[in-house]
């Protein structure tokens, strides 16, 4: 470059700021091209500000048709509980109508949504303590067609009822159970009592057993002694029985010697005769007494037997007293044992119960209804969802300003003039960065005056200035090289970058083609370096921002100059044909 070209670039910027002032309209003009892109960004920054904490205004039809019911003696009427909380909460303009009404406004429009509430509500919630619960239902009735973004918000009004409809059917299951809770606490405890008082009868009853087995015991020993008394008098008793036999023999066989020695026939009447006949019948007697004493000796022998074989029997019996006595006292004692070890278990869980059924109810209906609490941890926390959105608005606006300058204020071809197409666009191109600066400048304070959140801010005013220059040198260049074509297509980059770079939606989701643009698109990396310095700087993702963003300014410069200078005077051409059809 030549001294020549730097006193023409000189002359350029020195007539562009005079024509700044020369003209007030021109001054106008210059300071709504500065200003305006700042309004696009803080506009929707604070739209955007927390649109769900602005859902009061926003209609929502309630219908409540439940007939309520009895629970445990007590009136229950879930829908007007939901309705009385409703009324208290001012997320959404709730409107309580009848069904007909509700369905008529949802349907034309009137409520972006509404919940009917129905006739069993009540009864269906309360069957949840009984043997056939029944599942409890809301109708949620949404217009889809009346807003695309309202029917998002609805579903935060739907999700808050049905949230307040699950706390009341949770708060009835906690009652139920922590009153079937009580209920086995007080079983556990009497039956472990009666257990306990079971043992101890049966203990005592083993200790009867066990002393009877002992007078068992003692009884046996006196039959076995008895037994062998009277079997050791067995052989007297047969003894005697043999004497007594012989000495009846012998009485009878002297008889029948008398009987036979005296004829009583001969005699004659008188005290002689009356003694045969008195011989005879002893004689008689002592056969009778023989035979008497045969039977008495045999029944004697008889006796004896059985006396020996009643001892004998007698000793088994007592044995087997002696040993059901003892299996007795072992089968009690280990049922003792056993009814013992099940009353101390029985107490544990009921002392474990007590300790749950002293827990206050509606700390225990927390627990129920949240047993995990999920602990969020924000890394770089936002305060509010516009300070999120805003990097890619401050970018965008940046985008949208330098677009709006160069559509204003087009850069104009070397065509006709003492400059060249390099000297033509060096010294305009000043002009557009100190209106970039300017419009960076109005933007940031415009943000600061929003309240949006800035956590470096002197990075942050350094970044968001650094974006502005590059998105107006880019913008510049294409325009000053290609004209009118340069315009369309800075409007085509505007249009891919919207939903290409990221800036509110993850990328991820995005269709391919906008995955595929991703990295080689422009506000991608300003929107990374706008980020980075307001909500939190993490070098790794900035710096590699920074330089891609410096090498595109670079890399647009130097391709511009070269096809400026090579398409100058087409584009001039180009220009020309497109106002002489009197449309452009």
């Amino acid at each position: 470059m030549s001294r020549k070209d730097i006193e023409k670039i000189v002359e350029l910027m020195e007539n562009n700021a005079k024509s700044v002032f020369a003209n007030p309209i021109v001054t106008i003009v210059i300071i709504a091209v500065i200003i305006l892109p700042s309004l696009y960004a803080l506009i929707n920054i604070e739209a955007c500000w927390d649109p769900y904490e602005k859902t009061g205004d926003v209609p929502f039809a309630i219908a409540n048709l439940d007939n309520g019911t009895t629970l445990e003696g007590q009136k229950l009427n879930i829908g007007n509980e939901l309705v009385k909380e409703l009324k208290n909460n001012t997320k959404f303009d709730w409107t309580f109508v009848t069904e007909d009404e509700l369905r008529d406004g949802v349907d034309s429009g009137k409520y972006y949504a509404g919940i009917v509430i129905p006739k069993n509500l009540s009864e269906n919630i309360a069957s949840i303590t009984s043997e056939h619960p029944k599942q409890a239902k809301l109708e949620y009735v949404v217009n889809i067609k009346a807003n695309p973004v309202a029917n998002r918000l609805t579903d935060a009004g739907a999700n808050a009822v049905y949230t307040s409809l699950n706390a009341k059917i949770v708060e009835l299951i906690n009652l139920a159970a922590y009153e079937k809770l009580g209920e086995l606490q007080s079983g556990l405890a009497a039956g472990a009592s009666q257990l306990s008082s079971g043992g101890s009868q049966l203990q005592a009853g083993a200790d009867q057993v066990s002393a009877g087995a002992s007078q068992v015991s003692d009884g046996a020993s006196q039959i076995k002694e008895g037994s062998k008394t009277a079997q050791s008098h067995v052989p007297e008793i047969e003894s005697g029985a043999k004497q007594v036999s012989s000495g009846s023999d012998q009485l009878q066989q002297g008889a029948e010697e008398l009987q036979q020695t005296v004829d009583p026939s001969l005699m004659p009447d008188g005290p002689i005769k009356q003694y045969t006949q008195g011989t005879s019948e002893l004689a008689n007697g002592s056969s009778a007494l023989a035979d008497g004493s045969v039977d008495l000796a045999q029944g004697s022998a008889e006796l004896a037997q059985g006396a020996s074989y009643l001892a004998g029997n007698s000793s088994l019996l007592a044995d087997g007293s002696v040993s059901l006595a003892a299996g007795a006292e072992l089968l009690s004692s280990a049922a003792a044992q056993a009814l013992f070890t099940a009353s101390a278990g029985l107490a544990s869980s009921a002392d474990a119960l007590s300790a749950i059924t002293g827990i206050n109810e509606t700390a225990l209906g927390d627990y129920f209804f949240a047993p995990i609490k999920l602990d969020r941890h924000e890394v770089y926390p936002v305060p509010d969802y516009g300070s999120a959105v805003s990097p890619f608005y401050i970018v965008l606006s940046m985008w949208v300003g330098a677009l709006i300058t160069c559509v204003l204020m087009p850069p104009k071809s070397s065509e006709g003039t003492p400059y060249s197409p390099f000297e033509m666009y060096a010294g305009n191109l000043l002009l557009y960065v100190i209106l970039s600066i300017l419009q960076a400048c109005v933007t940031i304070t415009g943000a600061y005056i929003l309240g949006v959140h800035i956590d470096n801010y002197p990075l942050f005013i350094l970044s968001a200035t650094l974006v502005s220059v590059v998105f107006m040198t880019l913008s510049y260049s294409i325009v000053s090289a290609i004209g009118t074509v340069g315009k369309g297509i800075v409007v085509i980059l505007l249009v891919f970058q919207i939903s290409g770079t990221g800036g509110i939606y993850p990328i991820e989701i995005m269709p391919d083609l906008f995955q595929g643009l991703y990295n080689y698109l422009p506000m991608t990396y300003a929107i990374r370096l706008v980020r980075e310095a307001q909500l939190g700087i993490v070098w790794s993702n900035y710096t590699p921002a920074l330089i891609i963003l410096l090498a595109i300014g670079i890399i647009t410069i130097i391709v511009s100059v070269i096809i400026k200078e090579k398409a100058d005077k087409p584009s001039k051409y180009f220009e020309e044909k497109l106002k002489e059809s009197g449309l452009f």
